[in-house]
């Protein structure tokens, strides 16, 4: 064969390989797809390797070059939502939600994930079902019968939380799962149980059961759940009770229910002055365990007289041969026995305490209130206080488990005196009965006038109850917080008359301009403004008033005020129109 023809068939072979190259190549890519793998077993005659994978490559390039294309797409389109978000962000944070309806906005992964991390509103919610999960986890071990898998698990949760549980329990059920709980979390869940899960176990327990929760509790926790047990009990616990353990009781006892002595623990941290910071640190890890608090530590004499307090971290960061007496603070915030819970609460609110020391009439420390007990107090003052504002005897049970009797007992009594001092009120309309048959519109603005008065009142009555509870008005303020709400009121008084005026005339006379009808809203709009005046001025010295004479504001509020300004605005309203009418 000639040169010629051969490099003639060499050229067609070339052809045709080039040919089949470029089948398979196409055969390959329409397998492939957009998005799908191939496998070259599929692919007849794909037997070089190498060709597939030049169309590997050559379609990862063209898939990163669109990814590339597409990145940048949404990156500038990230750019400009981020930018449209920040504007949102800026023109109102509280209403951010709101703003979040920009196009493509939900189609980014960065957003979303930022909406999720932001969104804390459902953290409680949260918290609720895991507890609520870990209570059915629990349940489920005590019917299953695995009682040392529940013992386990129950004493790594909260003694808060663990009292929560046995209210979940049926009342049978609960003193035998009590017996459960480790030793060393019993007395702390114990503390925490109400008075009537209390109850149920100490009448279950043994005398030696009863002597370890009683000697565990705190002096302060002891003293509140023997407050709420029968007499029967108390005796058993306090027969089982150690001699120092009962006559600490017993002394605490004695306190008045209103006094700081009633609320005060004797668990403290007590140190010398002549002590070093070195010998100081390790007398707090000797006996802090059972203390109610480390942070602060308080130094007395021989005497136990109060001479100063140090926090925890100045005796840390002090130099260990350095003495208490030296680094300790002697301006010391404290109150005595016999002051009123509420202002020791209001104390530590106020300067921010984490425990307030109390002492004698010596000046000698005998316990110290916590922040957690004066939270309570301000709990339970703040629920006195509303329940006196609504016309109902304080009560010291929740509304569960306050029976319908009792409830009735301290609402009836209230009921009954307003409803009597309405009398007042009819006695003003059965007076002017024969005007009122004479002009009979007169009756129909009686519940708005009065509504309106009684409301004037409550707002004044609210917030002056509310200042002088936070100590906002002190006794020398009365004519200064008079003469202020006077101009308020005088204010209001106008504005509503005018308003009553027009409404008058325009809704319920229905635009009949007649002399009559004009003469008739003058004399109602003209009671709402002495009306509101009036309001205001009682609903602000009825309660100082009461402050003054040693009563509790809160008697004064709004059922109270409103029957009286009932009363005095009909009497108003019937001596104008009286005087007008010629009646």
């Amino acid at each position: 064969m000639s040169d010629m023809e051969r490099d003639q068939l060499e050229n067609e072979e070339l052809v045709d390989e080039e040919a089949t190259k470029e089948a398979v190549e196409d055969e390959a890519v329409e397998k492939l797809g957009d998005d799908e793998e191939i496998n070259v077993d599929d692919i007849e005659g794909l037997d070089d390797f190498e060709i597939f994978a030049d169309i590997e490559k050559n379609k990862e390039d063209e898939d990163g070059a669109e990814e590339i294309a597409e990145s940048d797409d949404s990156l500038a389109e990230f750019d400009e939502v981020e930018s449209e978000y920040e504007q949102a962000l800026d023109a109102d944070e509280d209403s951010l939600e709101d703003q979040m309806v920009l196009d493509g906005f939900e189609d980014l992964e960065d957003i979303k994930s930022f909406e999720e991390d932001k969104d804390f509103e459902g953290v409680e919610e949260i918290r609720e079902e895991q507890i609520e999960e870990q209570f059915e986890t629990l349940g489920e071990m005590l019917d299953g019968k695995k009682y040392a898998e529940f013992a386990r698990t129950i004493s790594e949760l909260n003694p808060v939380d663990v009292a929560d549980f046995f209210l979940e329990l049926s009342p049978k059920r609960i003193p035998g799962v009590f017996k459960l709980l480790k030793k060393d979390i019993s007395a702390e869940v114990f503390a925490e149980l109400d008075s009537d899960v209390q109850e149920k176990i100490i009448s279950a327990m043994t005398d030696r059961e009863i002597s370890f929760i009683i000697e565990e509790l705190a002096v302060d926790d002891a003293v509140d759940m023997l407050d709420e047990l029968p007499a029967n009990m108390v005796a058993r616990i306090m027969k089982n009770a150690s001699i120092e353990t009962r006559a600490e009781i017993n002394r605490f006892l004695a306190y008045p229910d209103f006094s700081a002595g009633s609320v005060m623990t004797a668990e403290y941290v007590d140190l010398r002055a002549n002590m070093t910071c070195s010998r100081a640190i390790e007398h707090i890890r000797r006996t802090g365990v059972d203390k109610e608090t480390v942070y602060i530590a308080y130094v007395t004499d021989a005497s136990r007289v109060l001479q100063g307090t140090v926090h925890f971290k100045d005796l840390i960061f002090s130099d260990g041969d350095k003495l208490v007496g030296d680094i300790m603070e002697t301006d010391i915030i404290y109150a005595t026995t016999h002051d009123d819970k509420e202002y020791v609460a209001d104390t530590i609110s106020k300067y921010g305490l984490l425990a307030l020391p109390i002492v004698d009439k010596e000046n000698r420390l005998v316990g110290i209130v916590t922040v957690d007990d004066a939270i309570e107090v301000i709990q339970d003052a703040a629920t006195e206080d509303i329940e006196m504002m609504a016309g109902i005897t304080p009560s010291d049970k929740s509304y569960m488990k306050t029976g319908v009797w009792e409830t009735w007992r301290k609402r009836f009594p209230w009921l009954l005196v307003l409803m009597i001092s309405a009398i007042f009120s009819s006695a003003i309309i059965t007076h002017y009965e024969s005007a009122i048959g004479t002009y009979a519109i007169l009756t129909a603005f009686f519940p708005m006038l009065m509504n309106t008065g009684g409301n004037a009142g409550s707002q004044s009555s609210v917030a002056i109850i509310r200042a002088l509870s936070l100590d906002e008005i002190e006794r020398g303020d009365f004519f200064r917080v008079v003469w202020k709400e006077f101009r308020v009121s005088l204010i209001c008084g106008i504005g509503l008359s005018a308003a009553c005026y027009i409404k008058t005339i325009l809704i319920d006379f229905g635009c009949q301009f007649t002399s009559e009808n004009f003469i008739i809203a003058g004399i109602i709009s003209i009671t709402a403004f002495f009306a509101v005046v009036v309001a205001k001025i009682i609903g602000t010295i009825l309660p100082m008033g009461a402050k003054k004479i040693g009563l509790d504001p809160a008697v004064m509020a709004s059922p109270f005020i409103t029957t009286i300004v009932d009363t005095i605005t009909l009497v108003i309203y019937f001596g104008i129109a009286s005087r007008v009418l010629n009646f």
